[in-house]
């Protein structure tokens, strides 16, 4: 059967979707998935899978893709971050019976992404990424896909989607926002470039960003022309989004809580953060219930501190005595996080002020702790508190050197110079030690070598002292015999 290209893959293997759970790493898990169908979505995304990873082992495999295959959650695109076209195939050629295409992503801005040189970080590598999408496209018996950041200028990203559409990319997803627009700068997506890339190429286009509620699904279809719209954020805090309605959280998270035990094993760490998303606002308000929820260890304590949650909301309900927080709807009530605007900020340590761009993509400048420390983020307020001298300035951090492999950190002592990753691989072997990474396969094996010499030479030694005994045996048996003998004669 000839593979699905284009507007044919949307229709029949897709069903014409619309309505697109996004890829997000170690929140769209099999479970996560299967409560967004129950509620509207149509199409879903794996989380993120890393190539290499996926590539080398088959434990990752199993946990993060073969494990999870359920009849139920189709269609299903697997996303793998890459910078290696052959490692791209050979992950993708892995996956492509258990999925109905295969994404590129190469819109992740994130830090570990920028390390790792893949996601958004290869947007102006367009010869690497048209050999990464061509070949792929040729060798698998699935479609590709991308997911993408636009440039801040509008005709260079019209090229650059132009350059995948033409190197073999089926389906492209544009989020609206730049490399820059994350974090507490995230800002508002312009559908004006997921237009303007709609307009230009002749695949189906899905649009991602700004999507709080199926207003804004329709509106953004109108207003772009994309054949479907993904949502990240808005559906991890209303999984109902697409349903077009806001239903108490404790309904969600109950729901979900089932469906975790219905289709085991899932993460704890998963569970935790969903239940955080969902309960974010209400949370805001009884701190109390934050700290439990985040010590707890079991899936039984999970549920537990839910349920106190559902039951202080329901006595606010029943008492009348609603507490404001400052929210559109109440607490309890499923709707979007939308973060505040960045305060102008002044920047950290030695660093020379920096002017305040007006731009909504501009880069959070960090505060002076004794200054403005709430100018930090809550991650970077615990390091401050347990490091007061912990210096946020980019042009400060340490740089690392990439893995001559792999393009993961290197170990900075590694005697291969390599991450522990490939250093163990390459250390097996070449049966080598590597100390900085702790390991000793020379040493284990000279010292089962000297166990085993040490050994033979036990036996050698009792075979030496067996031998001595057989030969005094004997002579003791022939000087019997020959007193008989003698006593025979002289009788």
């Amino acid at each position: 059967m000839a593979k699905l290209q284009g507007f044919e893959f949307w229709r029949k293997t897709l069903g014409e979707a619309r309505f697109v759970v996004a890829p997000m790493v170690d929140q769209s898990e099999l479970a996560w998935r299967l409560l967004s169908r129950r509620h509207g979505a149509q199409l879903c995304y794996t989380p993120m899978l890393h190539a290499q990873v996926f590539v080398r082992d088959a434990n990752y495999r199993k946990e993060n893709l073969y494990n999870e295959v359920c009849k139920e959650d189709r269609p299903l695109i697997t996303q793998f971050c890459a910078n290696d076209p052959e490692v791209f195939l050979q992950a993708a050629v892995l996956a492509q019976d258990y999925c109905d295409a295969i994404d590129l992503n190469l819109g992740c801005p994130q830090m570990i992404a920028k390390r790792g040189h893949y996601g958004v970080f290869l947007q102006d590598e367009w010869e690497l990424l048209e050999r990464m999408v061509s070949l792929a496209n040729e060798k698998l018996s699935v479609p590709v896909t991308c997911k993408i950041r636009v440039f801040k200028d509008i005709e260079k990203t019209v090229r650059y989607a132009q350059m995948l559409e033409k190197a073999g990319c089926q389906l492209l997803t544009v989020h609206g926002r730049t490399k820059d627009q994350k974090g507490a700068m995230t800002g508002i997506a312009s559908w004006e470039h997921i237009k303007a890339v709609r307009k230009a190429v002749n695949i189906p286009v899905f649009a991602n960003g700004n999507i709080h509620h199926l207003s804004d699904v329709e509106r953004c279809i109108q207003e772009t022309g994309v054949q479907g719209v993904m949502s990240a954020e808005g559906n991890l805090h209303n999984p109902a989004l697409f349903e077009g309605r806001s239903p108490p959280v404790w309904e969600m998270a109950e729901e979900y809580l089932e469906v975790v035990k219905q289709y085991p094993p899932c993460s704890l760490s998963y569970i935790r953060a969903h239940l955080f998303k969902l309960w974010h606002h209400t949370l805001q308000i009884h701190q109390d219930l934050r700290e439990d929820l985040a010590k707890v260890k079991t899936l039984e304590g999970l549920a537990h501190v839910s349920a106190q949650l559902k039951q202080r909301c329901q006595e606010e309900i029943s008492g009348g005595d609603e507490k404001d927080g400052g929210l559109p709807l109440p607490h309890w009530i499923c709707q979007p996080y939308v973060r505040p605007p960045p305060k102008p900020a002044l920047t950290n340590g030695s660093c020379q002020e920096a002017e305040v761009r007006s731009s909504v993509c501009q880069k959070r400048s960090l505060e002076d702790s004794d200054r403005a420390a709430e100018g930090l983020s809550k991650n970077k307020l615990k390091k401050r508190s347990r490091n007061p001298n912990k210096n946020f300035c980019p042009e400060l951090k340490p740089k690392y050197l990439k893995c001559e492999q792999c393009g993961n950190p290197k170990g900075n002592k590694c005697v291969f110079s390599l991450c522990r990753g490939c250093c163990k691989k390459k250390a097996f072997k070449e049966v080598a030690d590597c100390p900085s990474h702790g390991l000793r396969f020379k040493t284990k094996a000279d010292k089962r070598k000297a166990e085993e010499d040490q050994q033979e030479e036990c036996e050698r030694s009792e075979g030496s002292v067996t031998e001595l005994d057989r030969n005094k045996q004997t002579a003791q048996v022939a000087a019997a015999s020959c007193r008989e003998q003698t006593e025979q004669t002289e009788a």
